[in-house]
C-alpha cells in the first residue's frame, strides 16, 4: 500500500523551489488524508455545516482536485474519460461504497499518480488542459497548496467538532 513521503518542510529549506513545493503539497495531502483516522464511518459522514461538506467528502473532493490539476490539466483528457464528476460540488457527494478505507486509498493513489504525472515537468512548463488556458506548473502547484491548505483548515474544524461532541 502506498504511503505519503516522510520528508518535512524543515528538510527542504535550502532545496530548489520545486522540491519545496512538492514537500509542502505532500504534507498537506497527508494531513487531509489522516483527518479521517480514528473516527467512525458515521462520524466522517456527518454533516455539520449547511453545504455538502463532510470529513469524508473533503478527502473525496481532494481526490477529484488531484485528478483535475494533475490529470486533466496535464494530459488534456476530459473529466468523463478520467472518471470524475463534471463539477467540484458533485465531488463531495458520498456513495454507499465510500468508506474511510476506500476514500483514503483512492486519495493516496491519486496523489501518487499526480507525482508521476509531474515528475518530468519543470515549474515553468505549461499545462494546457485547464479551462483557464495554458498555465505554468508553478501556478498549478501554488493553486493546489492554497486548495489543500483551505481544506485542511476545514477538516481541522470539522474534526474538532466531532471529537468534542
Amino acid at each position: 500500500m502506498y504511503s505519503f513521503p516522510t520528508t518535512s518542510a524543515e528538510d527542504v529549506i535550502d532545496q530548489p523551489a520545486r522540491a519545496q513545493f512538492e514537500v509542502f503539497l505532500d504534507e498537506h495531502r497527508s494531513d487531509l488524508n489522516s483527518c479521517l483516522d480514528g473516527l467512525t464511518e458515521e462520524q466522517v459522514r456527518r454533516s455539520l455545516v449547511p453545504s455538502r461538506t463532510t470529513l469524508l467528502g473533503l478527502v473525496k473532493h481532494a481526490t477529484f482536485v488531484e485528478k483535475v490539476w494533475f490529470d486533466e490539466a496535464v494530459t488534456c483528457r476530459p473529466r468523463a474519460e478520467i472518471g470524475i464528476p463534471a463539477t467540484p460540488d458533485e465531488s463531495f457527494i458520498l456513495n454507499d461504497d465510500d468508506t474511510i478505507a476506500a476514500v483514503q486509498q483512492a486519495h493516496r493513489e491519486a496523489c501518487e499518480s499526480s507525482r508521476r504525472a509531474t515528475s518530468t515537468l519543470e515549474l515553468d512548463d505549461m499545462v494546457h488542459g485547464n479551462r483557464r488556458g495554458p498555465l505554468p506548473m508553478r501556478w498549478v502547484y501554488l493553486h493546489m497548496l492554497r486548495e489543500l491548505a483551505q481544506h485542511c483548515g476545514h477538516a481541522d474544524i470539522l474534526r474538532e467538532q466531532l471529537i468534542n461532541e
